[in-house]
């Protein structure tokens, strides 16, 4: 018993006419009559029962049509389902470290409106077809559409004697202990406020998320973007001393990577409000 018979079955018994029903289903009379016949001699009974005009459904039709139905409504919602699967255009995302949850959360809504289509597929890394990070980390390649602006503040935690000011000078920052990101892009921009503990750091670390990890375990004092410190329910911050030092997180992508159409309509939807 499979699909093509029960489809023939069906339509024979709801439209009670062997002619009526081979147009249905763009089959001859011959091989629709074909089709019903090996079913029933698969189930070892009589379906339908010939008349001058039209057929005669028995009681073991009527007993196996609900089943029938059901059969093939559950057949066409399973091939549904993984054709869908199948088809979805792909789009592989790489997402840089360092990138706040708000803002992952924000691309990842966009994503889902603009491309309800797409098998998203999330890489963590330098990776993907486009990639979700800081306008530093981009390539020579590639192309750049910023869609938020980040101010780097001073992050510590509740408990520190900062969380009673507004503000903070540049003279109160002179002595702390400091956790640095040397190997960071930002590092030298850092270093006027890191005073006279600039040589001789509390901690490092590898990525503002670890340094806000060490902030959080005691270690001393560390600068951020302000999304990634707010994210933290431990931690305090507030602005650094002088002219805001900022940066820019959007997509870094090569020209080559708008021939996928997923990615051009992404990017089309996303320059709106890059725009």
């Amino acid at each position: 018993m499979d699909k093509r018979q029960l489809s023939a079955f069906i339509c024979v018994f709801e439209e009670r006419n062997i002619t009526r029903a081979s147009e249905q289903l763009s089959l001859t009379q011959p091989a629709l009559s074909a089709t019903i016949k090996a079913l029933e001699e698969e189930l070892g009974t009589l379906l339908f029962v010939r008349k001058p005009r039209g057929v005669d459904v028995t009681e073991d039709a009527r007993a196996l049509y609900p089943h029938a139905r059901r059969m093939i409504d559950e057949m066409t919602a399973l091939t549904s389902r993984f054709r869908q699967r199948r088809d979805k255009a792909p789009l592989t995302i790489g997402i840089e470290q360092d990138i706040a949850a708000a803002s992952l959360k924000f691309l990842l809504e966009k994503c889902r409106a603009e491309l309800p289509d797409a098998l998203i597929t999330l890489d963590p890394g330098c990776t993907g077809d486009i990639r979700f990070g800081c306008e530093s980390l981009r390539c020579e390649d590639e192309l750049f559409m910023p869609l938020f602006e980040e101010r780097y503040v001073l992050a510590f935690p509740e408990s520190h004697p900062f969380a009673t000011l507004d503000e903070v000078t540049a003279e109160q920052l002179c002595n702390q202990q400091w956790i640095m990101t040397p190997g960071h892009d930002s590092h030298q921009r850092f270093l006027p406020f890191y005073g006279v503990n600039a040589e001789m750091p509390a901690a490092n670390a590898g990525s503002f998320t670890l340094a806000l990890d060490l902030v959080e375990a005691g270690f001393g004092l560390t600068i951020a973007p302000a999304l990634l410190v707010e994210s933290r329910c431990d931690l305090a911050c507030r602005p650094l001393p002088g002219y805001p030092l900022m940066r820019r997180v959007g997509i870094c992508y090569a020209i080559q990577a708008t021939e996928n159409p997923e990615v051009q309509r992404l990017l089309d939807g996303l320059h709106q409000i890059s725009g």
